[in-house]
């Protein structure tokens, strides 16, 4: 497990699911964990982890998040960007919507993913480099996912996802003279509340949420991580770099991007 004594973290969209997970695992490897969530105070992660309510398509409250850290702790050494949107009504008439051809999308889920998701990474990255760049050190963590590479059934999320990793690879370019690295991570299929309640997946290689917290942790207590700025990792396969294991004590096999 890495140590992540001393550290502060601040996880997006931390109210379940991903983020939830990613806010446990470091707060396990000893960080000190902000969290965040529009509804996240209804069901607080646990020791460790401070819930603040956030909505993040909320540049005030967003400001006042960071404000917050700043005074409480005075830095900011880890950021996860998991925030999102574009899920809620997926049945809407009676029609399951998602998979429905582009121009038959409804214009919400791109207003959705837009600034719930890519929008809010953006604006959450740059409160964290104005902290970031003057301390030179610092890790953030964009939480992106192979729709970014190849058809996954919505061009609205493969466009959002594709915009993630742009992001981060240009931001890599400003970020590193400062010594600040950021990354593009892919889950593999997560057992969220939301997977387990579908019921209809076959979860053999599948990663616990908590696991993507494990591989985070294990990045940002790398003193090597520079060297990965502007990359789009496969959380499965940096696990193995490291030797992580899930909490389960598996190791989910990295697949590649013909097979997801």
């Amino acid at each position: 497990m890495a140590d992540l004594k001393g550290k502060i973290a601040l996880v997006t969209g931390a109210s379940r699911g991903v983020g939830r997970g990613v806010a446990v695992g470091l707060a396990h490897a000893g960080a000190s964990v902000i969290a965040t969530g529009r509804s996240i105070t209804q069901n607080p992660p646990g020791e460790g982890i401070r819930p603040i309510t956030c909505d993040h398509t909320d540049d005030r409250a967003v400001e006042a998040v960071f404000r917050e850290i700043s005074a409480s702790a005075g830095q900011l050494d880890i950021l996860v960007n998991n925030a999102w949107g574009g899920y809620e009504r997926m049945v809407e008439g009676g029609k399951f919507t998602w998979p429905a051809p582009f121009w038959e999308q409804p214009l919400w889920r791109w207003d959705a993913m837009m600034s719930a998701g890519v929008r809010a990474a953006f604006v959450a990255s740059q409160h964290a480099a104005r902290t970031m760049v003057p301390a030179r050190r610092g890790l953030i963590v964009n939480i992106s996912f192979w729709a970014a590479q190849k058809f996954m059934g919505n061009t609205i999320y493969g466009i959002a996802k594709a915009a993630m990793d742009k992001m981060t690879a240009d931001m890599s370019h400003e970020l590193k003279p400062h010594g600040v690295t950021v990354v593009s991570l892919y889950p593999g299929l997560v057992r969220t509340e939301l997977v387990l309640a579908a019921g209809c997946f076959d979860l053999s290689n599948s990663e616990s949420p908590e696991f993507i917290g494990r591989v985070i942790a294990a990045l940002a207590a790398d003193p090597k991580v520079s060297s990965r700025t502007g990359a789009t990792l496969v959380a499965a396969a940096v696990a193995q770099e490291y030797g992580i294991t899930d909490i389960d004590g598996k190791r989910p096999r990295a697949l590649a991007l013909g097979e997801v």
